[in-house]
C-alpha cells in the first residue's frame, strides 16, 4: 500500500497536479444523501479544530495560572518537586493538545493519515504518564503494562520512520 496521495491535473492549475484530499469521504457522491453526509463530517472535522485551538489556549491560561500560583505562595518564588512534576505534566498535556491539533490540520489538508505523527503523538502521551507518574501509588503490574506500551510505540514509531 503506497504513502503516496493520489493526484489528479487540475482544472485551476493546467498541467500541475492536485492531491485528492480524502477519497474516503469524497464530496460528489453516486448518492446524493451520502455525499452530504461526508460534507457534514468535514465540517464536523474543522469543528474539532477551532475547539482544539480553544482547548490550546485554554491550556496555556491554566499553566500560566497554576505557576503563577506556586510561586506566589509560601514559601515565595520557590518550586518543590512535586510542583514541577505538576507543571511538567501541565505543559505536556498542552504540548499533546497542539500534536492532536497538527493531526487534525494534517487530515483536511492531505489525503494521507500521518501514521508516524499519530504514533509520536501516542508516545508523547505516555510519556507524559511516565514523568507524572508516582511510583510509590501504583502497583508493579501497571508500570510494567506502561513499559510495554512505551516499547511497541517505540518499535513502531522506528519501523515507520525507518520505512519512509
Amino acid at each position: 500500500m503506497s504513502t503516496e496521495p493520489e493526484t489528479r491535473p487540475s482544472a485551476a492549475t493546467p498541467g500541475k497536479r492536485q492531491h485528492l484530499l480524502h477519497d474516503e469521504l469524497p464530496e460528489e457522491h453516486e448518492d446524493s444523501l451520502i455525499g452530504i453526509l461526508h460534507r457534514v463530517i468535514r465540517v464536523g472535522v474543522k469543528v474539532l479544530a477551532v475547539l482544539m485551538v480553544f482547548v490550546i489556549l485554554w491550556g496555556i491560561f491554566d499553566v500560566v495560572y497554576v505557576l503563577y500560583q506556586q510561586l506566589a505562595s509560601p514559601p515565595f518564588l520557590l518550586l518543590e518537586v512535586g510542583d514541577i512534576f505538576r507543571l511538567f505534566g501541565a505543559f505536556m498535556v498542552v504540548l499533546i493538545a497542539i500534536e492532536i491539533f497538527i493531526n487534525i490540520r494534517l487530515y483536511l489538508g492531505t489525503s494521507v493519515l500521518p501514521i508516524q505523527l499519530v504514533v509520536a503523538t501516542a508516545l508523547m502521551a505516555i510519556a507524559r504518564k511516565v514523568i507524572v507518574l508516582d511510583i510509590s501509588t501504583v502497583s508493579a503490574e501497571y508500570v510494567f503494562a506502561i513499559a510495554a506500551v512505551v516499547l511497541a510505540l517505540g518499535v513502531t514509531h522506528w519501523l515507520v520512520a525507518r520505512k519512509h
